[in-house]
C-alpha cells in the first residue's frame, strides 16, 4: 500500500528543469535528521499553459531520483483534479489532490442531507479535547448549515476517489481532499463534520487541505494574524486526531497547507505545534521554483537578465489577463509596481533582490514577486528560449532553487540550524 511519509513537501517544477536541485534540498534535510517525502505536483491548468503532459512529471521524477540514487519513497501528484480532468493523470500519478472547492455550497439530496444530519446529531453541543484547552461547539442549526454547505462536495470527492480506485486499484495511490481555493475558511468545527462526511464516503484520505484564516497569497508571506492562525491550526490538528479515532480514518492522516511557500511568519508556529503533538504535515510550495528560475537568470546577467526583464514588462502589459485566474490568491498593489522603463535600467543585483523573498531587504517587492509568479505563461510562450537559458545557466539557477527550498523553507519550518 502506498504510504506518505510523516513530513512531505509538494514541489512544482513547471518547466521540468529543477528536479535535481529540488531533490538535493530533500536529501540535505535527511542528512540533518529530517526525513521529507518529495511530491512533484502539477495541475491540469499548468499543463495546458506550458504544453506538457502528466507523464512528463513522472519522467522527470523517476529520472532525478534514479540519478541521485534516491531509494526512498517519492510521489507524483495530479494536482487539483476533478471528474473532468482526472483520467489523463491515471497512468503517471500515484498521488491525487481531489479538489472539491467548486462544489461547496451546492446542495445534496434532501434524503442524503437528513441521513447525515441524523447520524451526526449526537456530536452537537460541546466537547473538549482531552489534555488541551481546545474544544468544539456546534448547535443543531450549525450542523444543518454545515451539512447543506459541504455534503455535496464530499460526495463528489467520493465519486472522484472511486473513479481513481476503479482504474488504479485500492491502495495504489495517495488521496488528498482539498477545499482551500475558496474565500471563506473552514472552522475547526466544520472540519470535524467534513471529516465525518469523508469517512462515510469511505475515502482513505491521507492529507486534507482546508482553507485557513488569513490570506495565503502566491509566493509571498502570510497576511493575517499569525496567533489566530496558530490557534486554529492547533485546533485543526486536534480535530484530525480525534476524527481518526472516532471515524476510523487512516492513522497517518495529516493536514496539508496549500500555497504554503514563503509563509515565513507562520512557519515557527506550524513547526512548534507539529513538534508539540508529534504530527506530520504536507506543505505545497509549487510556484516558488519558477520564481527562483527567473531570479537565477537575472543573476546570470546578459541575455538571461534581458529575458527576465522582458517577462516583467510583458506581465505589466497583460496584468489583468494574468491575474484573473489567481484573483483569490494574490493581492497586487499596482501603485507599487515600478514602470517597465525603470526596471529596464536595473542591474542583476537590483532585479534579483527585488524579486527574491528576503524579509527585511529594502529592495524586496512582494508586488513584483506576485506579478512574476502568475506570469509563467509568458515564459511558456517562449519555451525554447527559456529552456535554453536555463540550461546555459544551470548552476546559478539550481543554486537559487536549492537555497530557496532548503534554507528559506525547510530550515525555517523544521528548525534546522
Amino acid at each position: 500500500m502506498k504510504k506518505l511519509g510523516k513530513y512531505s513537501i509538494g514541489i512544482g517544477d513547471r518547466f521540468g528543469h529543477q528536479g535535481h536541485a529540488q531533490l538535493k534540498a530533500i536529501i540535505e534535510a535527511g542528512k540533518k535528521g529530517v526525513e521529507i517525502t518529495p511530491v512533484w505536483n502539477k495541475s491540469n491548468r499548468e499543463h495546458l499553459i506550458i504544453g506538457t503532459q502528466p507523464h512528463d512529471v513522472r519522467t522527470e521524477a523517476d529520472m532525478v531520483t534514479s540519478s541521485a540514487g534516491f531509494a526512498k519513497p517519492y510521489f507524483v501528484d495530479a494536482d487539483h483534479i476533478n471528474l473532468d480532468t482526472v483520467e489523463k493523470f491515471i497512468d503517471s500519478s500515484d498521488f491525487f489532490t481531489v479538489d472539491v472547492a467548486s462544489y461547496i455550497g451546492k446542495m445534496a439530496g434532501e434524503d442524503e442531507i437528513m441521513q447525515f444530519y441524523l447520524a451526526a446529531e449526537k456530536y452537537t453541543g460541546h466537547f473538549a479535547f482531552t489534555g488541551t484547552n481546545k474544544s468544539l461547539r456546534c448547535s443543531q442549526d450549525q450542523l444543518m448549515d454545515i451539512t447543506d454547505n459541504y455534503l455535496f462536495a464530499i460526495k463528489k470527492a467520493g465519486e472522484i476517489y472511486r473513479k481513481i480506485e476503479s482504474l488504479k486499484g485500492r491502495g495504489n495511490f495517495v488521496t488528498e481532499v482539498s477545499m482551500d481555493e475558496v474565500y471563506k475558511p473552514q472552522t475547526p468545527t466544520e472540519l470535524f463534520f467534513i471529516l465525518k462526511m469523508v469517512a462515510e464516503e469511505s475515502i482513505p484520505v491521507h492529507t486534507f487541505a482546508p482553507k485557513f484564516p488569513g490570506r495565503f497569497n502566491k509566493g509571498v508571506d502570510y497576511s493575517g494574524d499569525p496567533l489566530k492562525f496558530a490557534s486554529e491550526f492547533e485546533a485543526d490538528l486536534m480535530v484530525i486526531d480525534y476524527a481518526v479515532r472516532e471515524f476510523g480514518l487512516p492513522e497517518n492522516l495529516k493536514i496539508s497547507i496549500h500555497s504554503g511557500s514563503d509563509k515565513f511568519s507562520i512557519y515557527p508556529h506550524i513547526g512548534s505545534i507539529i513538534r508539540k503533538y508529534n504530527k506530520g504535515i504536507h506543505l505545497k510550495t509549487a510556484g516558488t521554483t519558477w520564481l527562483e528560475e527567473v531570479i537565477g537568470l537575472a543573476e546570470a546577467g546578459g541575455e538571461a537578465l534581458a529575458f527576465a526583464k522582458e517577462i516583467y514588462t510583458k506581465s505589466l502589459e497583460r496584468i489583468e489577463e494574468l491575474c484573473e485566474p489567481y484573483a483569490g490568491v494574490i493581492d497586487i498593489d499596482t501603485g507599487c509596481l515600478p514602470s517597465a522603463g525603470e526596471v529596464s535600467g536595473w542591474n542583476s543585483r537590483k532585479f534579483a533582490s527585488s524579486l527574491r523573498h528576503i524579509p527585511g531587504n529594502p529592495d524586496y517587492n512582494p508586488n513584483i514577486r506576485q506579478l512574476i509568479h502568475v506570469g509563467y505563461k509568458l515564459a511558456a510562450q517562449k519555451k525554447e528560449i527559456f529552456s535554453r537559458l536555463l540550461e546555459e545557466h544551470e548552476d546559478v539557477v539550481a543554486d537559487s532553487v536549492f537555497e530557496n527550498i532548503y534554507k528559506r523553507h525547510i530550515c525555517r519550518l523544521f528548525d534546522i540550524e
